[in-house]
């Protein structure tokens, strides 16, 4: 395992956000086609003590020390944070030093496992995502692992939904022209309607995917989505987090990200090791100079993947 904290970081849902990853990288039960981080590597529904909490306490009391600015703890990172069987014993022994509230960034898919929900049982807030309802879309946006179907998620999310004590925020990430449809969504609606949420949270393909053919959803798109689920939900667009201005805005990362760059083409995983930073931390910075058009997106002429170029 790599360093497992990583930020603070502008989070658009979470405000300044210190990442907590606990499993290897792209170690998850989905292959989503949406993913920022790439393919999924280790694809597997089984848990392990990748690491332990002594370790993770010891990282993560020196780093709180050094920040004072921290909106959330947030489990997530570069896989699925579930799958780590420590995680519970994690949270229990943050919360005994730090009144930070406890996040969980979770795609869902362990959640009909009791001992899953009962880890979690201890957090101030918990984020699954559910991106379809119907098996065939399902499939298609979460490539999830062989023999794990929506009807085993959506018994999972119904079972946390009745007897998690803290906020529950539901994330449905939207693809165009793959969950996007009238159809799908009035599905969704009809399962979330009786469950009992904080918030559902639209969200669409904002940082580079792993797959160039998952694109967003455009605002006016989203507000239709929106418009579809029924008027007693809070249901919420998420914003984009003033990146630029935040406090935790590394320029001095920015401007390594543009050296490198300068140097040659490079991966955002090589980028990652090179400048002695998290993947996740790459990526909202990548989108940064995406935007401001300093840097571009390039394919390997080999298919080898996506590299970043200046622009």
């Amino acid at each position: 395992m790599n360093k497992m904290i990583y930020g603070p970081v502008p989070s658009r849902r979470l405000g300044i956000s210190l990442g907590v990853d606990i499993v290897p990288y792209k170690t998850c039960s989905y292959d989503c086609v949406y993913c920022q981080l790439g393919k999924t590597t280790n694809q597997t529904l089984k848990r392990e003590s990748y690491v332990g909490p002594s370790s993770l306490l010891d990282e993560l009391k020196e780093t709180i020390d050094l920040n004072s600015d921290i909106d959330s703890i947030t489990f997530s990172g570069s896989g699925e944070p579930t799958l780590n069987k420590d995680i519970g014993q994690m949270i229990e022994k943050v919360k005994e030093f730090t009144q930070i509230p406890v996040a969980v960034l979770s795609n869902g898919s362990l959640l009909w496992d009791d001992k899953v929900r009962e880890d979690l049982s201890l957090a101030d807030l918990v984020v699954p995502s559910l991106d379809a309802v119907s098996e065939e879309i399902f499939q298609r946006v979460n490539r999830p692992i062989k023999g794990l179907e929506i009807g085993k998620v959506l018994d999972g999310i119904k079972a946390l939904c009745k007897r998690f004590k803290g906020k529950i925020y539901l994330e449905i990430m939207l693809v165009k022209n793959i969950n996007d449809s009238e159809e799908e969504i009035e599905k969704i609606n009809r399962f979330v309607k009786n469950l009992r949420v904080d918030k559902i949270q639209l969200n669409t393909v904002i940082r580079p995917p792993g797959d160039p053919n998952a694109k967003p959803l455009n605002k006016e798109e989203l507000i239709k989505v929106k418009a579809l689920f029924d008027p007693k939900l809070k249901v919420e667009l998420i914003p984009d987090f003033k990146r630029e201005t935040s406090r935790v805005y590394q320029k001095d990362l920015e401007q390594g990200i543009i050296e490198l760059l300068k140097r040659r083409p490079t991966q955002k995983e090589e980028m990652a090791i090179s400048l002695g930073v998290h993947p996740n931390e790459i990526v909202k910075y990548l989108q940064i100079l995406e935007e401001k058009k300093i840097i571009r997106r390039s394919q390997a002429k080999d298919k080898s993947g996506v590299y970043f170029i200046v622009a």
